[in-house]
């Protein structure tokens, strides 16, 4: 649950409202080691998961084993996954095909891979912290699965290569490498001119211009606007950093009609925040307002493009840039590492489709051509390729 308490942003409670101290301990780790409240609230709900299933089957969380953990495990990749009201009336045919726009797999019934291998993260960390600490079980439910890695550390590496995993979780699944998703051209031209306020055109114009993050933007002051230099500050994710991000002019003049509209209507302040909701009473907009309002713009299409495939856009574009090095990319989306932006050099879905249809079209065309039958005897084959301009 949400306290509003920024020195206890959020709480785990159990079945009698009372809160999970062992919880509690483990969240005032992360907050003393720099993590925001957004990583609290992720870790609590991998947190949640686990209680309830240690609820279920009537086992105090210190005294589960590995047994419970394995059945947890199996249990996560096999449970389904709770989904609003609005999916639950999504018809079954179209859970995990295809969109017929974006190309993108609709969320399956169960947890993703991705989400399993997080909870098995947290958890290890969680009984890594008790056990150190001596209020936790001695053993790990969640250890390391030493035979995947075999020897030495680090033994006989090459420094050419990247650095492999040092450890792995024993029931930490296999996470499939995403591919990250761009939007066309052609039809982000076409969502611009479906939105309908000038406030919803300026955040997307700074989005796909700038390759920020949703959050970050939403997060902006006004006194992180600065039109004159077309810079915006931001607060990074990971680093937590104040950086200044340009943006292209169109999107300055978008902000600049958007706080038009606003004149006089909200109070004006340097830190004040910049975005708005639409209607009165005016309240601070939050991400989730962000996201229906990308959602309702994708229904017109039948798409399904998050706020997070503009960022990928946006480094796309860049990447695409022969003008700008893959370090100016870097340090414009804020990367730690330079292998996190290399991924988008890779070519996009609809690119690769486009190529390989068209290979398919020219070899249609070159078995389609009539084959010439062979010249009579006593004719010479490269005199005739001269004079009828054939390639042997």
């Amino acid at each position: 649950m949400e306290t509003g308490d920024r020195y206890e942003p959020y709480r785990l409670v159990d079945a009698d409202g009372v809160a999970v101290a062992p919880v509690a301990a483990f969240f005032q780790e992360l907050l003393a080691a720099g993590k925001a409240a957004a990583t609290v609230r992720s870790y609590g709900m991998d947190l949640l998961r686990w209680w309830r299933f240690l609820h279920a089957v009537e086992v105090p969380w210190d005294r589960a084993t590995r047994m419970d953990a394995r059945d947890f495990s199996c249990w996560i990749q096999l449970a389904v996954k709770p989904r609003p009201t609005a999916a639950k009336r999504r018809p079954a045919r179209t859970v995990g095909t295809p969109n017929p726009v974006t190309g993108k797999s609709t969320p399956g019934p169960g947890y993703a891979p991705s989400t399993v291998a997080h909870s098995e993260t947290v958890l290890r960390r969680f009984y890594d912290l008790h056990r150190d600490a001596g209020s936790g079980p001695l053993l790990n439910p969640f250890p390391l699965d030493l035979a995947r890695r075999s020897g030495r550390a680090h033994a006989h590496h090459n420094p050419m290569e990247a650095w492999a995993p040092e450890r792995t979780g024993r029931y930490r699944p296999t996470v499939p490498r995403r591919i990250p998703r761009s939007i066309p051209d052609e039809w982000f031209n076409s969502l611009f001119a479906a939105l309908r306020s000038n406030r919803d055109r300026a955040m997307i114009a700074l989005w796909i211009s700038s390759g920020v993050r949703a959050s970050e933007l939403i997060g902006v002051r006004q006194c992180d606007v600065d039109p004159g230099q077309q810079l915006i500050s931001v607060v990074r994710k990971g680093s937590r950093a104040r950086q200044q991000v340009p943006a292209s002019a169109d999107a300055f003049v978008w902000l600049r009609l958007y706080q038009q509209d606003l004149h006089g209507l909200v109070l004006r302040g340097r830190t004040r925040p910049v975005w708005w909701t639409l209607r009165r009473p005016f309240q601070p907009l939050t991400y989730h307002g962000a996201h229906r309002m990308f959602e309702r713009v994708n229904a017109t299409f039948g798409a399904d493009w998050t706020l997070h495939d503009l960022r990928h856009s946006a480094a796309a574009r860049m990447v695409r840039d022969p003008a700008l090095t893959l370090t100016d990319v870097q340090w414009v989306l804020g990367h730690a590492h330079l292998t996190t932006t290399e991924i988008y050099l890779a070519p996009r879905q609809d690119e690769v489709v486009a190529e390989v249809l068209a290979h398919h079209a020219r070899r249609a065309d070159r078995l389609a051509e009539p084959v010439p039958p062979p010249p009579a005897p006593g004719y010479n084959p490269e005199a005739l390729n001269v004079l009828f301009g054939r390639s042997s």
